[in-house]
């Protein structure tokens, strides 16, 4: 299918399932008009800038976004050798859950490596979040979803180990404190079916994430996943080269969602790839289950 046949067929579902919708939202006595708040949190690497095309598309649908830059991301000014724990990666963004007024709600999306950060927030701001969105995204953190600064961890991560460039801030003989795609890989592994704007974009912007944070994001310690009641949906990226496909199933069996959707032609970057596509299906699973 031609580019723009694809973007005919693309308008044209966004089209049907806003109406569809909004017949929904009437029927449920919600009002066509509600405004939703959605907090979009980048992965690794990213910041809240790799969410300009949805934000633009859920704004002009009349929602609040929220794009925030977590710790040495975007353009968050810290240096990523100094970022060592997990808590003070997600330190932007907890600080943002905590000056929200006790009944505002927020619709929390994250992608990729942000799965884990989203998890962790659901679980300390469970009564600000009604649903949880994660898009090709860590839902669980089983140290293999977030790269590991072990290279003899698991045969998993040592047959993925060559598509990462480690940076060893304090010295060859510590562990490493960044770690990046690298950059000769990253069009194959990351935007595999992006436009070439974007991939440039992503070049220019992207930054070494800090790898001692995300080797230690355990949130699935002391029951955790038991205690979390927030409605979880999933989207998969069908022709993603980083998170595959047979990776994502295998976390949805591990801790099945309230919902799971799936986008045939994305690649790990649906923001970029299928931008209209995965608009849809964030309106579409904002209202596909009942929230509190």
């Amino acid at each position: 299918m031609q580019p723009k046949m694809k973007t005919t067929l693309y308008i044209s579902i966004i089209l049907m399932i806003i109406l569809e919708i909004r017949m929904m939202n009437c029927e449920s006595g919600l009002g066509s008009n509600k405004q939703l708040h959605f907090v979009l949190v980048h992965g690794a690497g990213h910041g809240g800038w790799c969410w300009y095309k949805i934000r633009s598309l859920l704004e002009a649908a009349g929602h609040k976004v929220t794009c925030l830059d977590l710790k040495c991301s975007g353009i968050e000014p810290t240096d990523f050798n100094t970022v060592f724990t997990f808590d003070d990666y997600n330190q932007p963004l907890t600080t943002f859950m905590s000056s929200l007024s006790p009944n505002h709600k927020v619709i929390m999306v994250g992608h990729s490596a942000g799965g884990s950060t989203v998890t962790d927030v659901v679980h300390k701001f469970a009564d600000k979040v009604p649903m949880a969105i994660y898009v090709a995204a860590a839902m669980v953190n089983n140290n293999s979803s977030i790269v590991s600064t072990d290279k003899y961890s698991s045969n998993q991560q040592l047959r993925e180990i060559d598509a990462y460039e480690f940076i060893f801030g304090l010295g060859p003989d510590q562990p490493p404190t960044g770690v990046m795609v690298k950059p000769e890989l990253r069009r194959q592994v990351l935007y595999n079916e992006s436009p070439v704007e974007d991939f440039i974009l992503a070049s220019m912007l992207l930054r070494p994430s800090p790898a001692r944070a995300l080797h230690s994001a355990n949130v699935v310690k002391n029951g955790c996943l038991e205690n979390i009641v927030v409605p979880r949906v999933f989207i998969k990226t069908m022709k993603d080269k980083l998170f595959k496909p047979e990776r994502q199933e295998s976390m949805i069996k591990q801790w099945p969602p309230s919902k799971v959707f799936a986008i045939d032609e994305s690649d790990h970057s649906p923001f970029f790839s299928t931008p209209y596509v995965l608009f849809a299906l964030l309106l579409e699973a904002a209202t596909s289950i009942k929230m509190p």
